[in-house]
């Protein structure tokens, strides 16, 4: 076993808040750059960018989890990973008649692009992708489990869009795979204000929008190899594997 660096939680041009230098090409490169074994393109409410980002990744040695950061009906951001296409188009059905149709206003939110290898843009989506769904958080977790993923709540510590900012407490019957405290977050001042959340494995990530916040906060997996199966063996705090915030 080793220590694999994943920064799991990164938007490409895909999400209306992410920056234009935010493609595929620019966002390998970045984490070539900061030694990242692993990333997650977890753009928000869509995955059409995902499969270009695992095939360049493949390229470049990196493992790249196809993901979703999903807005609910509580407005409660919850990070999704699964591990293969056909889970992840299945998913994208489920949000694509999940997401009520209000037009996107580029000059307003920023520009939804689905790009290929080259950064070419192959379409604008009209939808806009950062509204809530019409689920709530038990209904896509469930979503997500049902296809073999991993749902984990994202920037718990956050003010808005956390699960404590929306809903105040973790629900019982929610079976949630970690948690994810954002960047700038201490994860021992999070233990004190939020004791109930040390029976679950706890993560960081960079929440990267820019090419230069890539990386710049990752956690470390100690497991077998850089992969999908692992990161969940990972998660379930299985054999010797280790999780460690840096």
């Amino acid at each position: 076993m080793k220590w694999f660096r994943a920064d799991l939680h990164i938007h490409s041009v895909l999400s209306p808040c992410g920056d234009l230098d935010m493609g595929p090409v620019r966002i390998i490169e970045e984490a070539g750059r900061k030694k990242l074994d692993i990333i997650a393109l977890t753009d928000h409410n869509s995955a059409l960018n995902c499969e270009i980002m695992s095939e360049m990744g493949k390229k470049a040695g990196i493992t790249v989890i196809f993901g979703v950061e999903v807005n609910t009906r509580e407005e409660v951001h919850c990070l999704t990973f699964f591990e293969n296409l056909e889970s992840l188009k299945k998913f994208q059905q489920f949000l694509d008649s999940s997401l009520p149709h209000i037009t996107n206003k580029p000059e307003k939110f920023g520009h939804q692009l689905v790009v290929n290898e080259k950064e070419e843009i192959l379409e604008e989506i009209d939808k806009l992708l950062i509204v809530s769904l019409n689920r709530s958080i038990e209904e896509v977790e469930q979503k997500v489990h049902g296809l073999g993923g991993i749902f984990i709540p994202a920037h718990a510590d956050r003010p808005v869009n956390g699960i404590f900012s929306q809903i105040g407490f973790i629900p019982e019957t929610l079976q949630i795979d970690a948690i994810e405290i954002s960047s700038s977050a201490s994860l021992s001042q999070m233990l004190n204000q939020r004791p109930e959340i040390a029976k679950y494995q706890v993560i960081s990530n960079s929440d990267a929008h820019f090419p230069q916040q890539i990386g710049k906060r990752v956690t470390e997996y100690f497991m077998e190899s850089a992969t999908f199966d692992e990161w969940q063996k990972t998660l379930r705090k299985e054999g010797d594997r280790k999780i460690r915030i840096v």
